[in-house]
Protein backbone atom coordinates (compact mmCIF):
# COMPACT_ATOMS: atom_id res chain seq x y z
CA UNK A 1 0.00 0.00 0.00
CA UNK A 2 1.30 3.45 -0.91
CA UNK A 3 2.04 5.96 1.82
CA UNK A 4 -0.37 8.72 2.79
CA UNK A 5 0.65 11.96 1.08
CA UNK A 6 1.07 14.82 3.55
CA UNK A 7 -0.19 17.78 1.55
CA UNK A 8 1.68 20.81 2.85
CA UNK A 9 0.17 23.08 0.20
CA UNK A 10 -3.39 22.37 1.34
CA UNK A 11 -2.46 22.79 5.01
CA UNK A 12 -0.68 26.07 4.28
CA UNK A 13 -3.76 27.38 2.45
CA UNK A 14 -5.97 26.61 5.46
CA UNK A 15 -3.54 28.28 7.84
CA UNK A 16 -3.23 31.38 5.66
CA UNK A 17 -7.01 31.75 5.86
CA UNK A 18 -6.79 31.70 9.66
CA UNK A 19 -3.93 34.18 9.65
CA UNK A 20 -5.92 36.56 7.45
CA UNK A 21 -8.75 36.65 10.00
CA UNK A 22 -6.28 37.41 12.79
CA UNK A 23 -4.57 40.06 10.67
CA UNK A 24 -7.93 41.71 9.95
CA UNK A 25 -8.74 41.76 13.66
CA UNK A 26 -5.40 43.42 14.40
CA UNK A 27 -5.84 45.92 11.56
CA UNK A 28 -9.24 46.89 12.96
CA UNK A 29 -7.40 47.91 16.12
CA UNK A 30 -4.91 49.97 14.13
CA UNK A 31 -2.07 47.45 14.07
CA UNK A 32 -1.72 45.83 10.66
CA UNK A 33 1.00 43.15 10.62
CA UNK A 34 3.97 44.34 8.58
CA UNK A 35 6.83 42.37 7.04
CA UNK A 36 9.91 43.91 5.41
CA UNK A 37 11.95 41.77 3.04
CA UNK A 38 15.40 42.81 1.83
CA UNK A 39 17.01 41.24 -1.21
CA UNK A 40 20.55 42.14 -2.28
CA UNK A 41 21.56 41.38 -5.86
CA UNK A 42 19.60 39.53 -8.52
CA UNK A 43 19.92 35.83 -7.72
CA UNK A 44 17.06 34.29 -9.77
CA UNK A 45 16.11 31.69 -7.16
CA UNK A 46 16.11 34.30 -4.40
CA UNK A 47 13.84 36.52 -6.44
CA UNK A 48 11.34 33.68 -6.83
CA UNK A 49 11.38 33.02 -3.07
CA UNK A 50 10.97 36.71 -2.27
CA UNK A 51 8.13 37.13 -4.74
CA UNK A 52 6.29 34.19 -3.16
CA UNK A 53 6.77 35.63 0.34
CA UNK A 54 5.51 39.07 -0.64
CA UNK A 55 2.49 37.62 -2.43
CA UNK A 56 1.63 35.42 0.57
CA UNK A 57 1.80 38.49 2.83
CA UNK A 58 -0.52 40.49 0.65
CA UNK A 59 -3.02 37.63 0.35
CA UNK A 60 -3.09 37.28 4.15
CA UNK A 61 -3.80 40.98 4.62
CA UNK A 62 -0.34 41.90 5.84
CA UNK A 63 1.55 45.03 4.87
CA UNK A 64 4.60 43.98 2.87
CA UNK A 65 7.65 46.08 2.11
CA UNK A 66 10.12 44.82 -0.47
CA UNK A 67 13.53 46.49 -0.43
CA UNK A 68 15.63 45.62 -3.47
CA UNK A 69 19.31 46.56 -3.27
CA UNK A 70 22.04 46.18 -5.91
CA UNK A 71 24.70 43.50 -5.54
CA UNK A 72 27.31 46.19 -4.91
CA UNK A 73 25.55 47.36 -1.75
CA UNK A 74 28.05 47.65 1.09
CA UNK A 75 27.65 45.89 4.38
CA UNK A 76 27.46 49.26 6.13
CA UNK A 77 24.61 50.38 3.88
CA UNK A 78 22.71 47.15 4.50
CA UNK A 79 23.18 47.40 8.25
CA UNK A 80 21.93 50.99 8.07
CA UNK A 81 18.75 49.83 6.34
CA UNK A 82 18.23 47.25 9.08
CA UNK A 83 18.64 49.91 11.77
CA UNK A 84 15.87 51.93 10.11
CA UNK A 85 13.54 48.92 9.95
CA UNK A 86 14.29 47.97 13.55
CA UNK A 87 13.11 51.44 14.61
CA UNK A 88 9.99 51.46 12.41
CA UNK A 89 6.87 50.62 14.48
CA UNK A 90 4.93 49.65 11.33
CA UNK A 91 7.40 46.82 10.65
CA UNK A 92 6.89 43.77 12.88
CA UNK A 93 9.04 41.30 10.98
CA UNK A 94 12.29 41.65 9.05
CA UNK A 95 14.14 39.17 6.91
CA UNK A 96 17.12 39.44 4.62
CA UNK A 97 17.00 36.90 1.82
CA UNK A 98 19.97 34.55 1.78
CA UNK A 99 22.44 34.02 0.22
CA UNK A 100 24.02 37.46 0.33
CA UNK A 101 26.88 38.62 -1.93
CA UNK A 102 30.26 37.28 -0.82
CA UNK A 103 31.51 40.65 0.44
CA UNK A 104 28.73 40.82 3.07
CA UNK A 105 28.99 38.89 6.35
CA UNK A 106 25.65 37.09 6.64
CA UNK A 107 26.11 36.48 10.37
CA UNK A 108 26.59 40.21 11.01
CA UNK A 109 23.44 40.93 9.07
CA UNK A 110 21.38 38.31 10.88
CA UNK A 111 22.54 39.56 14.28
CA UNK A 112 21.69 43.16 13.29
CA UNK A 113 17.98 42.33 13.13
CA UNK A 114 16.17 43.07 16.39
CA UNK A 115 15.30 39.73 18.06
CA UNK A 116 11.68 40.88 18.44
CA UNK A 117 11.48 41.20 14.63
CA UNK A 118 13.55 38.09 13.76
CA UNK A 119 10.70 36.24 12.03
CA UNK A 120 13.18 33.99 10.19
CA UNK A 121 14.28 32.66 13.59
CA UNK A 122 17.99 32.87 12.70
CA UNK A 123 19.22 35.33 15.36
CA UNK A 124 21.39 33.87 18.12
CA UNK A 125 18.73 35.02 20.62
CA UNK A 126 16.13 32.96 18.76
CA UNK A 127 18.47 29.96 18.65
CA UNK A 128 19.13 30.30 22.37
CA UNK A 129 15.43 30.50 23.17
CA UNK A 130 14.80 27.36 21.11
CA UNK A 131 17.63 25.51 22.83
CA UNK A 132 16.39 26.39 26.32
CA UNK A 133 12.67 26.05 25.65
CA UNK A 134 11.90 29.75 26.09
CA UNK A 135 9.40 31.68 23.95
CA UNK A 136 10.81 32.90 20.66
CA UNK A 137 10.72 32.47 16.91
CA UNK A 138 11.51 29.02 15.53
CA UNK A 139 13.01 28.87 12.02
CA UNK A 140 10.20 28.61 9.53
CA UNK A 141 11.02 25.31 7.80
CA UNK A 142 11.35 23.19 10.97
CA UNK A 143 8.28 24.89 12.42
CA UNK A 144 6.41 23.99 9.24
CA UNK A 145 7.43 20.35 9.60
CA UNK A 146 6.03 20.28 13.13
CA UNK A 147 2.72 21.67 11.85
CA UNK A 148 2.61 18.97 9.18
CA UNK A 149 3.11 16.28 11.83
CA UNK A 150 0.43 17.84 14.04
CA UNK A 151 -2.07 18.01 11.18
CA UNK A 152 -1.37 14.37 10.31
CA UNK A 153 -2.00 13.30 13.92
CA UNK A 154 1.60 12.15 14.38
CA UNK A 155 2.74 12.77 17.97
CA UNK A 156 6.56 12.60 18.18
CA UNK A 157 6.46 11.74 21.90
CA UNK A 158 8.11 8.36 22.45
CA UNK A 159 9.10 7.99 18.80
CA UNK A 160 12.59 7.79 17.33
CA UNK A 161 13.20 10.71 14.99
CA UNK A 162 16.21 10.83 12.67
CA UNK A 163 17.24 14.13 11.09
CA UNK A 164 19.65 14.03 8.15
CA UNK A 165 21.35 17.41 8.13
CA UNK A 166 22.91 19.69 10.75
CA UNK A 167 22.48 23.20 9.36
CA UNK A 168 21.56 26.09 11.63
CA UNK A 169 18.56 26.81 9.42
CA UNK A 170 16.94 23.35 9.32
CA UNK A 171 18.83 20.40 10.81
CA UNK A 172 19.72 21.66 14.28
CA UNK A 173 16.44 23.50 15.03
CA UNK A 174 14.48 20.56 13.60
CA UNK A 175 16.17 18.26 16.08
CA UNK A 176 15.44 20.67 18.96
CA UNK A 177 11.74 20.94 18.10
CA UNK A 178 11.38 17.18 17.87
CA UNK A 179 13.23 16.79 21.17
CA UNK A 180 10.91 19.31 22.82
CA UNK A 181 7.97 17.30 21.49
CA UNK A 182 9.22 14.20 23.32
CA UNK A 183 10.99 12.33 20.53
CA UNK A 184 14.32 10.55 20.88
CA UNK A 185 16.40 12.31 18.24
CA UNK A 186 19.41 11.23 16.21
CA UNK A 187 21.18 13.74 13.95
CA UNK A 188 23.03 12.39 10.93
CA UNK A 189 25.29 14.22 8.48
CA UNK A 190 27.97 13.79 5.83
CA UNK A 191 30.35 12.03 8.24
CA UNK A 192 27.80 9.56 9.58
CA UNK A 193 28.91 5.99 8.75
CA UNK A 194 26.32 3.50 7.46
CA UNK A 195 23.55 6.07 7.21
CA UNK A 196 20.96 3.51 6.22
CA UNK A 197 21.45 1.50 9.40
CA UNK A 198 20.38 4.54 11.40
CA UNK A 199 17.58 5.79 9.16
CA UNK A 200 15.95 2.33 9.19
CA UNK A 201 15.37 2.85 12.93
CA UNK A 202 13.42 6.06 12.41
CA UNK A 203 9.71 6.37 13.08
CA UNK A 204 10.03 9.93 11.77
CA UNK A 205 12.71 10.58 9.15
CA UNK A 206 13.53 14.16 8.11
CA UNK A 207 15.86 14.61 5.12
CA UNK A 208 17.41 18.07 4.84
CA UNK A 209 20.76 17.90 3.08
CA UNK A 210 20.15 19.04 -0.51
CA UNK A 211 21.19 15.82 -2.25
CA UNK A 212 18.99 14.43 -5.00
CA UNK A 213 17.21 11.22 -3.94
CA UNK A 214 19.67 10.49 -1.14
CA UNK A 215 17.06 8.53 0.79
CA UNK A 216 16.12 5.29 -0.94
CA UNK A 217 13.45 2.74 -0.10
CA UNK A 218 15.97 0.41 1.55
CA UNK A 219 16.83 3.17 4.05
CA UNK A 220 13.28 3.55 5.37
CA UNK A 221 11.51 1.64 8.14
CA UNK A 222 8.17 0.26 6.92
CA UNK A 223 5.37 2.55 8.03
CA UNK A 224 7.66 5.47 8.92
CA UNK A 225 6.74 9.11 8.40
CA UNK A 226 9.18 10.60 5.87
CA UNK A 227 9.57 14.37 5.64
CA UNK A 228 11.47 15.64 2.60
CA UNK A 229 12.88 19.14 3.11
CA UNK A 230 15.14 18.96 0.04
CA UNK A 231 14.61 21.24 -2.95
CA UNK A 232 16.84 20.12 -5.81
CA UNK A 233 16.94 19.73 -9.58
CA UNK A 234 17.66 16.32 -11.07
CA UNK A 235 19.69 15.70 -14.22
CA UNK A 236 16.65 16.50 -16.35
CA UNK A 237 16.07 19.78 -14.51
CA UNK A 238 12.98 18.50 -12.72
CA UNK A 239 12.30 19.70 -9.18
CA UNK A 240 12.83 16.94 -6.65
CA UNK A 241 13.74 16.38 -3.03
CA UNK A 242 16.27 14.43 -0.99
CA UNK A 243 14.00 11.38 -1.03
CA UNK A 244 13.34 8.94 -3.87
CA UNK A 245 9.63 9.67 -3.64
CA UNK A 246 8.27 7.02 -6.01
CA UNK A 247 10.15 4.19 -4.31
CA UNK A 248 9.91 5.36 -0.70
CA UNK A 249 6.15 5.95 -0.81
CA UNK A 250 5.74 2.18 -1.27
CA UNK A 251 7.48 1.60 2.08
CA UNK A 252 6.62 4.59 4.25
CA UNK A 253 3.38 5.14 6.11
CA UNK A 254 3.25 8.82 5.20
CA UNK A 255 5.43 11.13 3.12
CA UNK A 256 5.67 14.74 1.97
CA UNK A 257 5.95 15.42 -1.77
CA UNK A 258 8.32 17.84 -3.50
CA UNK A 259 6.96 20.26 -4.51
CA UNK A 260 3.84 20.79 -2.42
CA UNK A 261 5.09 19.47 0.91
CA UNK A 262 7.34 21.43 3.24
CA UNK A 263 7.93 24.41 0.92
CA UNK A 264 4.48 26.02 1.24
CA UNK A 265 4.59 25.49 5.01
CA UNK A 266 7.85 27.42 5.27
CA UNK A 267 6.11 30.53 3.94
CA UNK A 268 3.07 29.87 6.12
CA UNK A 269 5.29 29.83 9.21
CA UNK A 270 6.90 33.10 8.13
CA UNK A 271 3.41 34.60 8.23
CA UNK A 272 2.76 32.94 11.60
CA UNK A 273 5.92 34.43 13.09
CA UNK A 274 5.15 37.87 11.69
CA UNK A 275 1.63 37.70 13.10
CA UNK A 276 3.01 36.60 16.45
CA UNK A 277 5.38 39.59 16.45
CA UNK A 278 2.52 41.96 15.59
CA UNK A 279 0.29 40.52 18.31
CA UNK A 280 2.99 40.93 20.96
CA UNK A 281 2.52 44.21 22.88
Amino acid sequence: MSAKILDGAALAARLRGQYRLRAEALAARGRRPGLAVIIVGDNPASRVYVRNKVRACEEAGFASRLIELPAATTQADLLGRLDELNADPAVHGILTQLPLPAHIDANRVIEAIAPAKDVDGFHVASAGALMTGLPGFAPCTPAGVMEILKDAGIDPAGLHAVVIGRSNIVGKPMAMLLLQAGATVTICHSRTPDLGAITRQADILVAAVGRVKLVTATMVKPGACVIDVGMNRDAAGKLCGDVDFAAVREVAGSITPVPGGVGPMTIAMLLANTLKAAETP
